[in-house]
């Protein structure tokens, strides 16, 4: 990165972590720089404890989390914690100017939550302009003590970050591309737990490559998380069978697969047993992207590597390499994605909400935005419901909770304004509205959201995230969604249960969440570069009955802006 980006750096140091489930867990997040030499070219980045990825924060189901995050440097500074629900304690979610105002330079701000109901895999990253392509690290919820996993116990557990690197500065690869009008550069390369391997480098040869040791016979847990900026990956391991086992920290009926398919912000944890000839086999990374738009095209490689007796020996000159779906495959992705399942246990039952209190439609997309100083008078934007987003200078959740006045209106339409053939040929007029527009949603409301993506532009997947809730999947298709036809086939058994739907290119996805979760929570599309264009929107979420349906009030080191 350039000189300015290498002035702002995240530096996680741990403090008195408890261990016993349902006790306090302190962390200490201190900003400063670090210099790192990776990838051919000695360069500062943004990094958490001088490490990319970023150290892993562990806690167990019950546990309560603070999070102390002093910001030393010239740069605002925000961390989602990315799929925990937050339940009433909205003011620790994290997104810069949603929940809170970023911690300024010279501030300090403690993040302060319970995780309440959920164990496996999350992350947290970076919520404020391009910083999480290098903030970011993994979030490991045990169960509770004594709670074992409804699967087989694995020999040891391993944490897979899939990841990007751009050899520049990000801010000013987007600050460029917003000033042209045009898309930003694609990534240099891909990563695995920051190393992009022998196959993924850009301009020179390189040895960065993370192995993971393993022994005949024995069964591992792969922890994968896709915290890349702007591409859904596919994942593979040469010669072996991955059996899908969570996914947003969420347990699934469990199903073999030669390869995953993962879009940023979702995690998948898969068990891989060890049962092949001892020897070296690399783990792979790279796109899944079936829309004609560009893409950073190369393959991130890892090592599986056997561990064998002093006397035995094998060829280090030759690694397998996994048959990784091409980048079009949307068979592949699409098999992936309807295979899916929640466990739906005596145990771990799926909630699904089976009647609808609110319908809503939102078509998500491209769309152009006039530009007087860019090249063409225009730029790419995105929109949803033909809205782009405007971010506020306030908080959105502080100006919901003091009733500030000005900042946000509640008038997001619940469908498209102009209805249209959403995958056919676009309509002429393709300018998006601009607002900051929320939806209000009634406490413990049954909501069901269809999102239909668009070819405005070009058709494109879209990757929703939603803050504050897990959401059950319940359709989805290609093409136009169909309300008479389409429901007919829904899942309302078990669906599953994610943070994040990965929309497909031309096509919808319907899910289903019950508004139990009191204040104001961002939606968006974590391809960042659709989230910069305008693919957002939050949901205004009213107070139930009393105090315990009601948000928390702010805690007193809550930032200004």
């Amino acid at each position: 990165m350039s000189a300015v980006c290498s002035m702002f750096v995240v530096l996680l140091l741990l403090v008195s972590a408890a261990t016993v489930e349902g006790k306090l867990k302190n962390y200490k997040f201190d900003i400063q720089l670090k210099n790192v030499s990776r990838l051919c070219h000695a360069k500062s980045i943004v990094t958490v404890n001088g490490q990319f990825p970023g150290p892993t924060i562990y806690a167990r189901e019950g546990d309560t989390v603070l999070i102390n995050v002093t910001n030393h440097l010239k740069y605002n500074m925000s961390i989602h914690w990315h799929g925990i629900r937050q339940l009433r304690t909205g003011w620790a979610d994290g997104p810069a100017y949603i929940t809170q105002c970023p911690v300024q330079t010279g501030q300090s701000y403690t993040y302060n939550f319970t995780i309440t109901g959920q164990r496996g895999t999350l992350f947290w990253h970076a919520h404020i302009l391009w910083l999480r392509a290098t903030v970011y690290g993994p979030i490991v919820i045990l169960p509770k003590v004594n709670v074992s996993y409804p699967f087989p116990k694995p020999h040891k557990e391993i944490t897979v970050m899939l990841g990007e690197w751009w050899n520049a500065d990000v801010e000013a690869v987007i600050n460029e591309a917003m000033k042209s009008g045009g898309a930003p550069n694609v990534s240099d390369t891909h990563t695995i737990n920051g190393k992009p391997g022998p196959l993924g480098t850009f301009t020179c040869p390189t040895k960065d490559t993370f192995v993971i040791p393993v022994q005949q016979g024995k069964t591992y847990l792969l922890r994968i998380i896709n915290a890349a900026l702007n591409d859904e990956l596919f994942f593979d391991v040469a010669r072996h069978k991955l059996k899908v086992v969570e996914v947003d920290a969420v347990y699934t009926k469990s199903f073999d697969t030669k390869s995953v398919v993962i879009a940023p912000g979702q995690t998948t944890n898969v068990l891989l047993q060890a049962n092949q000839k001892p020897g070296r086999y690399f783990m792979a990374a790279r796109t899944y992207m079936d829309a004609p738009v560009p893409v950073d095209n190369r393959t991130a490689t890892a090592i599986l590597q056997y561990m064998i007796a002093p006397n035995s020996s094998f060829s280090s000159n030759t690694i397998a390499m996994p048959q990784i779906p091409s980048p079009k495959d949307t068979s592949s992705a699409t098999n992936f994605n309807n295979a899916l399942r929640s466990l739906n246990s005596a145990q771990y039952p799926a909630k699904v909400p089976q009647t609808v209190d609110r319908t809503l439609f939102f078509t998500v997309g491209l769309a152009i935005d006039s530009c007087t100083t860019c090249i063409n008078g225009s730029r790419i934007s995105a929109a949803i419901n033909n809205v782009s987003f405007v971010m506020p200078t306030i908080a959105l959740l502080q100006a919901h909770f003091q009733n500030i006045t000005g900042v946000f209106t509640t008038d997001f339409p619940d469908k498209p304004p102009t209805p249209f053939n959403y995958t056919g040929i676009p309509p002429k007029n393709l300018i998006a509205s601009k607002g900051t527009r929320l939806t209000r949603l009634s406490y413990n409301s049954k909501v069901q959201l269809v999102l239909q993506d668009t070819s405005v532009l070009t058709a494109d997947n879209h990757p929703i995230h939603l803050h504050g809730f897990n959401f059950f999947i319940v359709g989805s298709g290609f093409g136009n969604y169909d309300p008479i036809k389409d429901p007919k086939n829904f899942n309302l058994v078990d669906p599953p249960e994610r943070n994040t739907v990965a929309v497909p290119t031309g096509g919808w996805s319907a899910i289903r969440f019950t508004a139990d979760n009191p204040g104001v929570w961002f939606m968006h599309c974590h391809l960042e570069v659709h989230t910069t264009w305008g693919l957002k929107m939050a949901f205004v979420v009213e107070n139930g009955n009393g105090p315990n349906q009601s948000i928390l009030p702010p805690p007193n080191d809550l930032p200004k802006c």
